[in-house]
C-alpha cells in the first residue's frame, strides 16, 4: 500500500471509502493465497494458538464492520446491536467474545463463496451509509475503527501465511525490511505527552487519557539489531548461557529447546531462513525478526545494554531526528502493557482491557503494516513468548 496514504485517524469520508475498499481487497487477496493451498477449509488448517482459520478471519472482519457500522452497536456487548446481522447466525459464528478460539475450527461456517458475498454486501452497504454521514469525528468513529480493525487483521493474515509456510504473491507484499544502521543517538530527555489527540481524530482507548511523563537522558540505537549482530550472540553460546536469560526466559527456552531464532537454519558456514515457505539466505544487514521478548532481553544482557521503555521509544520517534529509523519491524520495549491512569474502555471494550499486565508493549510498525495505520503513538501489544509476528528490537545504553 502506498506510503502516501493519509492516516486513518483523521481520514475524511472519501478517504475512508477508498481505504475501506482497499483494505477489503487486500483481505480477499490474502484469503486467495490460503485458498490456493486448500486452507480455505477449516479442517485443513493446523490448530495453533497464534492463528485463526482464514475462513473465520474472512467472516470476522466483515462481521466486525457490520456490527459497529451497519448495526450501529455502541459497544461490544452481545445485546448492543440495533439491527440483525445479514447472516442468520453471524453473531454465533464471528463474535470473538462468544466464540472461543479453540472452537473456531469446528464451526459450521458458510462456504468461502458465501462469505465473500457477505464481505462484498457489507462493504457496499457501508460505503452507501458513509456517503450520507456528517464529516465529524463522532460520526466517522465506527468507520475508522472498522478500518483499523481490518488493517490489523490483514497483517495477522500475513504472518499467518508465514507461520503456515504459504507463499505470498509479490503484488500483495508491502516493502521489505531495510538494512539497519549501526549508529547510536543521544537524547537529552525531558517531558513528553504520551497518547491523546488534542487535535481530534480517532484515538485508541489505550492511548487515553494523554499521559505526561518525564524521560531521563538516554542513548538508543538508531536502527534495529541486525541478523549479523544477533548471529554473534548465537555463536557466543548466548542460548546456552543462562546468566543472560530471565527466569521466565529460561522456562521459555526449556519448553522451546531453541538454540537460534525461529526459522534460522544452519547450512555449513551460512545461516538460512524461511520466508513464506521459501528458503532464503539470511542477509546479515537486515533487522533480525521473529524473536520473542525473552530473546531480545537475553541479547541485551549479553551486550550489556537494555531495551528502551515505550516512553523513550516515543520520545525518539517524535523527535524529528532523521537518524532514528523505524517502521521496518515492530519493536519490543521494556514496558508491560498497562492502562494510562483514568483509562476507560471504548466501544470495542475487549480491545485493550483484557490484556493489561499480561502483554508487553511493542512500538513502531512493520513492513506489513498499511501506511495509514502507522503512528509513533500506536501501542501494539503481545504476550512475551510470541515470536511469530514481524517483530525485532533495538537497544539502549544503561
Amino acid at each position: 500500500m502506498s506510503s502516501t496514504n493519509p492516516s486513518f485517524r483523521h481520514a475524511r469520508p472519501q478517504q475512508l471509502a477508498d481505504a475501506l475498499q482497499d483494505a477489503r481487497n487486500y483481505t480477499l487477496g490474502l484469503f486467495e493465497c490460503f485458498a490456493a493451498h486448500g486452507l480455505d477449509v477449516l479442517a485443513r488448517v493446523p490448530h495453533l494458538a497464534t492463528i485463526n482459520p482464514p475462513l473465520w478471519e474472512l467472516g470476522h472482519t466483515a462481521w466486525f464492520a457490520e456490527w459497529f457500522i451497519l448495526r450501529e452497536a455502541m459497544d461490544s456487548h452481545p445485546a448492543a446491536a440495533q439491527r440483525h446481522s445479514l447472516l442468520t447466525r453471524g453473531d454465533d459464528w464471528f463474535d470473538s467474545n462468544l466464540v472461543p478460539h479453540r472452537s473456531r475450527w469446528t464451526l459450521d461456517l458458510p462456504s468461502a463463496g458465501a462469505l465473500k458475498t457477505y464481505c462484498h454486501e457489507v462493504l457496499d452497504r457501508t460505503l452507501d451509509k458513509l456517503s450520507r454521514e456528517a464529516a465529524t469525528d463522532a460520526a466517522l468513529y465506527p468507520y475508522r475503527l472498522a478500518l483499523a480493525h481490518e488493517d490489523m487483521h490483514g497483517e495477522a493474515l500475513l504472518y499467518t501465511l508465514q507461520t503456515l509456510g504459504v507463499p505470498m504473491p509479490v503484488q500483495l507484499a508491502h516493502a521489505s525490511a531495510a538494512a539497519a544502521p549501526g549508529a547510536e543517538i543521544a537524547y537529552p530527555g525531558g517531558t513528553i505527552v504520551l497518547g491523546g489527540a488534542p487535535e481530534g481524530g480517532f484515538v485508541f482507548d489505550n492511548e487515553k487519557p494523554s499521559l505526561r511523563c518525564y524521560v531521563a537522558p538516554f542513548r538508543i540505537d538508531a536502527g534495529l539489531v541486525s541478523n549479523a549482530q544477533f548471529a554473534d550472540f548465537v555463536a557466543d553460546g548466548g542460548y546456552q548461557d543462562g546468566q543472560f536469560w530471565s527466569a521466565a526466559g529460561r522456562q521459555w527456552l526449556m519448553r522451546q529447546e531453541r538454540s537460534s531464532p525461529r526459522y534460522w537454519q544452519r547450512e555449513g558456514e551460512q545461516w538460512r531462513t524461511l520466508r513464506f515457505g521459501r528458503p532464503a539466505t539470511l542477509a546479515g544487514a537486515e533487522p533480525v525478526r521473529h524473536l520473542c521478548l525473552y530473546e531480545a532481553q537475553a541479547y541485551c544482557a549479553w551486550l550489556g545494554r537494555r531495551l528502551p521503555t515505550e516512553a523513550e521509544w516515543e520520545y525518539a520517534a517524535v523527535s524529528g531526528l532523521a537518524g532514528f529509523r523505524w517502521g521496518q519491524l515492530w519493536e519490543w520495549t521494556a514496558s508491560p502493557f498497562e492502562p494510562h491512569p483514568g483509562f476507560v474502555a471504548d466501544r470495542y471494550r475487549e480491545y485493550s482491557a483484557p490484556w493489561f499486565m499480561t502483554h508487553q508493549v511493542q512500538r513502531g510498525a512493520s513492513f506489513a503494516t498499511p501506511a495509514r495505520l502507522v503512528s509513533p503513538r500506536f501501542r501494539n501489544f503481545y504476550m512475551p513468548e510470541r515470536d511469530d509476528t514481524f517483530v525485532g528490537f533495538r537497544t539502549c545504553a544503561f
